[in-house]
């Protein structure tokens, strides 16, 4: 039987030669305790995730050794044997400073550093690394799953993010796509992702509000939707970076500790239970009970759980859901009577107790959680990039920016230009003026967040006006105009109008790297490429040649009556020299002499095997 197997399109450059594949936009659910990746069906134009062994979900996990690093279900596999060196809900660092995340540390099990004013670093053998170089591990692993599966190209890229995301977040989210090596068309939240999955908003004749419910495995949040006519408007969004399936995880921990009074835990246990309490989790959404043995303290333990018992525990929990629900429907001003639709997004959501207290939160609402809570952001992203290739008009994104932008004013106040929830693209201006005779230069710093005074919110960046002729104070005009681009991130220019001095600006957060740093850490990778084959080259001919050895000494206890005193002692010779190159980390060396093991023993094995097969014919007659 003849197998056909289907060919990409491919194009040829015409001045270097080169065959180059058909290339792919890609949607990227980039997630707290998974990511996926997803596309657009060429024939059905409906989105699909990609899959790889059947599976599309690929878990947001990277596991370091002393040669490579591991990224997704190979990774999730070290958490218990080697828990210190693997990474997991790495999303809760993105854009954070240590301040912000120290008091999540007795939760990891890998230590975080103080990098004093830029982003919190993880520390890994010896060696640093931000959120950002370690989300950019996790970005390259889906390139790579969306390359080989669908045999193409893949560069451009639409990267989800919750809706509450700052803009260090934000900013942190687009350097990790492009740390690995993807161009990141445009940064979209998970709510609007989700409702295009549903396809919210392809009947152009339909009108509705919508509430997207978010609760992952990191991250919650709650956005209020306006769909008309094609038009997707974001009344109002709300949530917590810190608030998730992972605390649901970590609440079942601690009952357990507490009920079965268990001493203080090693990061091998901590792990091994943390993974139990997921396990549970999962099966109680459909089973009513829980029970697994598990060895804590070199102790069999048997942990219980019960549906009603899992309710107790997370109550509280949803409870802080509800209340981030409450704050963006007063945002909105709408009431809970008005939402016609409910869409659960996120694994926590499968929760039966979560989707019952939704239900009653919205009475009148439609749920939705047809579509698999894990893939629909994911999918709708696809879509979103679909869009943006230019290959559907039929919908408009306006998103909202989640906090307010502002700058700081005499007396420390946070004067506000942009409030919350402003439609994105947006730009406004303002006039201000100097406060001091003379004054040439003027700071501009700004800052966001909801608190009056700059010290309560957060500062993502700086610029100064130079230039300025000298006038006495309140005579200037500085007009300061703020832009937030389709990403949510934040251009700024100043420009005094009686002069014409002007000044324009991108403001990174403060907590983000520059694009010099993401140049020399691509150009690290790139210069060590062939370092870092060379270790993996010597680590494969180090543990064959072990193996080797181990086989030998093993060959020579068992058959010693059949190896003369002067054999053995040369074979030992051979596995010594061998010992000794491997000591030296000698690849070529290393190879030689496994070589020279390998002829050398060949004949003693042959002997053996003929000696073997004339005892077992002793005394029988070949007819």
């Amino acid at each position: 039987m003849d197998i056909f197997v289907p060919m990409a399109k491919i194009s040829i450059d015409l001045n270097s030669g080169t065959i180059q594949k058909e290339s792919a936009v890609i949607g990227i659910d980039l997630g707290t305790t998974n990511s996926l990746i997803a596309t657009i069906n060429s024939k059905t134009q409906k989105p699909y995730c990609v899959t790889k062994d059947g599976n599309s979900i690929v878990p947001s996990t990277i596991y370091f050794d002393e040669q490579n690093i591991l990224v997704g279900k190979e990774a999730s596999k070290k958490l218990i044997s080697d828990p210190s060196n693997t990474l997991y809900s790495v999303k809760r660092l993105m854009g954070k400073s240590y301040q912000d995340v120290a008091d999540q540390g007795n939760q990891l099990n890998y230590q975080i550093i103080d990098n004093q004013d830029k982003l919190v670093q993880v520390k890994i053998n010896d060696k640093f690394y931000t959120p950002i170089e370690l989300s950019s591990f996790i970005l390259k692993e889906l390139k790579n799953i969306g390359a080989n599966q669908l045999n193409k190209e893949i560069q451009k890229v639409v990267i989800t993010v919750p809706a509450y995301f700052d803009d260090s977040q934000r900013q942190a989210t687009r350097d990790a796509g492009k740390l690995a090596g993807l161009d990141v068309l445009r940064i979209i939240n998970e709510p609007t992702a989700a409702s295009l999955a549903y396809g919210l908003g392809l009947d152009t004749e339909e009108s509705k509000i919508v509430a997207v419910y978010d609760l992952g495995g990191g991250t919650f949040d709650i956005s209020i939707l306006n769909i008309q006519q094609g038009i997707f408007e974001v009344l109002s969004t709300n949530g917590d970076t810190h608030l998730g399936g992972d605390d649901f995880d970590h609440a079942i921990v601690n009952h357990w500790t507490n009920q079965y009074s268990i001493p203080k835990l090693t990061n091998n246990d901590r792990q091994l239970l943390r993974i139990t309490a997921e396990q549970a989790k999962k099966e109680l959404s459909s089973n009513s009970k829980f029970k697994k043995t598990i060895q804590v303290n070199n102790q069999d333990l048997t942990v219980t759980l019960s549906q009603k018992e899992l309710e107790n525990i997370i109550q509280p929990i949803i409870n802080r859901t509800i209340s981030i629900c409450n704050n963006a429907l007063s945002d909105a001003d709408i009431s809970t009577h008005k939402i016609q639709e409910v869409v659960l997004v996120g694994g926590s959501t499968r929760t039966p107790i979560v989707e019952k207290t939704i239900q009653n939160l919205f009475p009148d609402a439609k749920i939705n959680d047809q579509i698999n809570p894990d893939e629909v952001v994911a999918l709708g992203a696809a879509i979103e990039a679909d869009i943006l290739a230019g290959n559907r008009t039929d919908l408009l994104l306006l998103d909202v920016t989640p906090l307010s932008l502002g700058i700081e004013t005499i007396g420390g106040l946070m004067d506000v230009l942009i409030p919350r929830n402003s439609k994105i693209p947006s730009q406004l201006k303002k006039e201000y003026t100097t406060s001091v005779d003379g004054q040439v230069n003027l700071a501009i710093n700004v800052y966001q967040g909801e608190r009056e005074m700059i010290a309560d919110n957060r500062k993502i960046g700086e610029f100064i006006l130079k230039g300025i002729p000298s006038m006495p104070a309140g005579i200037p005009k500085v007009e300061l105009t703020f832009l937030i681009n389709t990403d949510g991130i934040l251009q700024v220019s100043a420009k005094e109008l009686r002069s014409g001095v002007s000044q324009e600006v991108t403001l990174k957060p403060q907590y983000g790297i520059t694009d010099k740093e993401i140049k020399n850490m691509l150009q690290e990778s790139l210069s060590f490429a062939q370092s870092d084959m060379d270790k993996r080259s010597l680590a494969e001919s180090t543990t064959e040649a072990e193996q080797l050895i181990y086989a030998t000494q093993k060959f020579i206890r068992e058959n010693k009556t059949l190896l003369t005193p002067k054999d053995i002692a040369k074979l030992e010779e051979i596995m010594q020299g061998l010992t000794q190159c491997i000591n030296e980390k000698d690849k070529n060396a290393i190879s030689s002499q496994i070589e020279k093991l390998n002829e050398y023993s060949r004949p003693f094995a042959e002997k053996v095997m003929d000696h073997q097969i004339s005892k077992a014919l002793s005394g029988k007659k070949i007819n």
